[in-house]
């Protein structure tokens, strides 16, 4: 699978498989990341084809940027999608999103990322005091600069989104959405559709439970589930596990090749803590569901949430 994705109403392209990097560099976040695994696996997913490396300040306190920063110095940059995000004041630990802060903090992601444009910048929280389409608008004056090429919003409620895209600026949302937390579908994917905005969908494999690993035994690793309710997941599972075997893939992999083609999905974005995941991921993209599978897949998990 090849299929390229415009970016809401922008000239940004990418691919439907992007990296997530919250585990490169993101030391504030995992224990026991390498700096020098982080540094081999933004490498070998670009050297997979992979053109968009979806970051953030928070990944590391910039050194997940940093990071990407020093490795695309060695590749064509203007064929690779650089995302970010900023909200957090990490000098008083708030979240932020007035005019100013937000042109401060794209200031120094660029420099962080070592190149003078990004192609898309998240507010990455909302805070509770400043107008979203206030804040919007100070990305958009970004964007007419050539600082930026795409504005999105993350972890926004729909009114909040609908705040922000008063103007119609809003390019791409990101947020969290799987086969098990799918309230998105509901109301939030109507209105993108509507709005021509883009979706990308964070903890796709639900934090390592949607990769097939994980038995009914399992169930007290996931604390945030019933008995009932994760044996309810691993039957759902189960199911997906056929269709793979008939593939060659893992559940991880069909999984993966289900989100890339659901239309409501732009980019998805697995992380990788080490360069033979990113290996793994971009196996996906071969992987090309019957209509029957894709639905099978889909009726599978319609009530397990």
């Amino acid at each position: 699978m090849t299929d390229l994705v415009k970016i809401g109403n922008t000239d940004v392209v990418s691919k439907k498989l992007g990296l997530g990097t919250n585990k490169v560099g993101g030391h504030n976040i995992f224990t026991g990341l390498k700096d020098e695994d982080g540094y081999a696996v933004v490498k070998e997913a670009i050297e997979s084809g992979i053109t968009t490396l979806d970051t953030a300040y928070m990944y590391g306190l910039g050194r997940s940027e940093e990071i990407i920063g020093d490795v695309i110095q060695d590749y064509d940059r203007s064929k690779l999608v650089i995302a970010t995000k900023a909200a957090q004041d990490s000098s008083n630990n708030k979240v932020d999103n007035s005019p100013e802060f937000l042109k401060k903090s794209v200031d120094e992601a660029l420099k962080r990322l070592k190149t003078d444009y990004i192609d898309i910048f998240y507010i990455h929280f909302p805070d509770e005091k400043t107008p979203k389409d206030q804040a919007v608008r100070a990305l958009n004056e970004l964007k007419k600069s050539g600082k930026i090429r795409a504005i999105g919003v993350s972890n926004f409620s729909l009114d909040q989104i609908k705040e922000a895209n008063k103007d119609g600026l809003v390019d791409i949302v990101e947020d969290n959405y799987s086969l098990l937390h799918r309230d998105a579908e509901k109301e939030l994917f109507p209105y993108l559709k509507e709005n021509k905005i883009s979706f990308v969908p964070y903890f796709p494999l639900a934090s390592g439970l949607l990769t097939g690993k994980y038995r009914f035994s399992d169930s007290d690793k996931f604390s945030q589930y019933s008995r009932e309710k994760f044996g309810d997941i691993i039957t759902s599972l189960e199911i997906v596990e056929k269709i793979a075997d008939r593939y060659e893939a893992t559940v991880a992999q069909v999984i993966l090749a289900w989100y890339m083609q659901n239309p409501n999905i732009s980019i998805v974005i697995p992380g990788a803590r080490k360069p033979e995941q990113v290996d793994q991921n971009v196996k996906s993209l071969d992987i090309k569901l019957s209509d029957k599978d894709y639905r099978t897949i889909d009726e599978a998990f319609m009530d397990v949430e």
